[in-house]
């Protein structure tokens, strides 16, 4: 069993990070997709999106995504339990996360993707003014994010979980797309510092 990825990106250190919460070792074998490794037949017959991070089992069985490979792991060792307990803690879990990647990720990607001199061989057009269009909606988020943080300790609730590391992450994704945190976020600054504390933050 391993994983394909390209350590440096994002999606892939989420699965990283998760599987440092549980404890889990895992084999890694790394693929550039700056030189177009993704495109190529091997991979591409893997996983036809052409994505990493896939997890790969003995038997030969793909797994793309990263939260699908995420719940993989919480089947099978559901301790610390990173997807909730109850349903409800699930669904809030579900709900959380889903938000951090679709108002929170989504955006800084697009301008990551539609801005950096190093994607424009690989997002053909690039559209500076649909980067520009979602900065905005980065700003919103994190303004929201801070609003929620201040009644809690986490992003969905009482304990850590995968939206955190999905947050988290996107957090650190702003740094390549040029966008900066602002520093009257203190709800968020509190947040990110706890976060970035823990052993997992550095795998």
């Amino acid at each position: 069993m391993k994983i394909i990825e390209m350590k440096p990106a994002p999606n892939p250190r989420r699965v990283r990070i998760f599987l440092a919460e549980k404890g889990i070792a895992m084999e890694f074998e790394q693929i550039d997709l700056g030189a177009g490794d993704q495109k190529k037949p091997g991979f591409a017959k893997v996983n036809p999106m052409k994505r990493v991070p896939v997890l790969v089992l003995d038997d030969g069985t793909a797994i793309a995504e990263s939260v699908a490979i995420c719940r993989y792991f919480e089947c099978l060792h559901p301790e610390p339990a990173l997807f909730g307990r109850t349903p409800v803690e699930e669904a809030a879990i579900e709900m959380w996360n889903r938000r951090m990647e679709h108002s929170f990720f989504f955006h800084v990607q697009q301008v990551f993707r539609h801005l950096h001199p190093a994607m424009a061989e690989h997002e053909v057009p690039q559209v500076p003014a649909w980067a520009e269009a979602n900065r905005p909606r980065v700003y919103e988020t994190l303004s929201f994010l801070d609003r929620e943080l201040a009644h809690r300790h986490f992003i969905a609730g009482d304990g850590f979980s995968i939206a955190d590391i999905t947050a988290f992450v996107t957090m650190d994704f702003m740094k390549p797309a040029k966008l900066a945190r602002p520093a009257e976020l203190v709800n968020l600054a509190r947040w990110y510092d706890a976060i970035a504390a823990r052993p997992s933050a550095k795998a």
